[in-house]
């Protein structure tokens, strides 16, 4: 830009940067308040402001709900695979160090504190006998064999659903498709085939 900065609106003006007074200057107006500006800044949010980051927020709580709910069924299902496998390795232990499985008629049976199993110091003290999803867990145990059971989640069968452990086996899954898991030449259910 050539040197044609002209100052004219000032009396020490000279013409000797070779600016014409008469010509238009280029002089940056200076910062006065505008009224109409002053009152938008201090009005605050428009209501389609507002309503767009209520969206904003309202799909982002949604989508950290579902993962949140998510995550706790996890956990609660592993939970229970859990507490399914101290009972199960509980009763493995009996059988190993007397050569059968104590008789019980119930999952409850088996916590409690007077059990056997809790006795010999097989399984924790102060065992729950209800799943962590609130129904009760069911179990039953013979000298031969045991088997022991949690429903799973009752809302969401196909993440979280049926576990099963018998001596040596573990299947989790839903009620139709917990059979997969069976050992290869065995029949899961021989008496649905005739």
């Amino acid at each position: 830009m050539p040197m044609n900065a002209c100052f004219s609106g000032h009396s020490w003006h000279t013409e000797t940067l070779g600016c014409d007074p008469s010509g238009p200057s280029y002089r940056t107006p200076p910062m006065t308040s505008n009224p109409n500006q002053a009152s938008r800044k201090s009005r605050g949010f428009s209501l389609l402001e507002l309503l767009v980051a209520m969206m904003i927020i309202s799909v982002l709580a949604t989508l950290g709900f579902r993962q949140f709910k998510k995550q706790s069924a996890q956990a609660r299902h592993i939970k229970a695979v859990n507490e399914i496998t101290i009972v199960g390795e509980g009763l493995d232990q009996y059988y190993l160090k007397h050569g059968h499985f104590p008789d019980f008629g119930s999952f409850d049976a088996m916590v409690d504190s007077n059990s056997p199993l809790a006795k010999e110091s097989l399984i924790k003290l102060g065992m729950s006998a209800v799943d962590p999803f609130g129904q009760p867990y069911e179990g039953k145990s013979n000298k031969a064999t045991y088997e022991l059971k949690c429903l799973g989640d009752p809302n969401d069968q196909e993440e979280h659903g049926l576990i099963v452990r018998t001596p040596g086996q573990m299947t989790t899954g839903t009620p139709a498709n917990s059979s997969e898991a069976a050992p290869k030449g065995e029949a899961p259910d021989a008496g649905a085939k005739k």
